[in-house]
């Protein structure tokens, strides 16, 4: 993106970095911070009251099936969904702190480069005298 230039009302220049570059970054903290929150607030709620549900509803079955082979499958079947379930819900953990860690590196760049761009004064033939 060239800085001796108007921004032409898509946040660079027809979406582009200068030269015909690659797109400018973008990143929009209110959507990332929106989907933490939902993975906060509705995905990992739900997915824990799903899985004690299935939980509650095997242990029933293999309670009626006491004795049977089956009962046995529905154990391994129920081993097997709870770890699925864990990693699950570590997945989620993980992409809810990655889109908030996101959200304060990529401002924290803003920040520094702002900062940056501010102490760069103009040279002046004024200065001179």
């Amino acid at each position: 993106m060239r800085l001796n230039q108007l921004d032409d009302g898509t946040g660079g220049h027809g979406g582009h970095g200068g030269a015909g570059g690659a797109p400018d970054l973008r990143t929009a903290p209110e959507k990332k911070r929106a989907a933490a929150n939902t993975i906060e607030t509705e995905l990992e709620p739900d997915t824990g009251k799903a899985a004690k549900w299935a939980d509650e509803a095997t242990t029933t079955a293999v309670a009626t099936f006491g004795g049977w082979a089956v009962a046995a499958g529905l154990k391994t079947v129920d081993t097997t969904w709870n770890n699925q379930v864990k990693t699950l819900l570590g997945r989620l953990a993980h992409e809810k702190g990655a889109l908030r860690g996101t959200v304060v590196t990529l401002t924290g760049q803003d920040l520094a480069v702002r900062t940056e761009i501010a102490g760069v004064r103009p040279v002046s033939s004024i200065a001179g005298y």
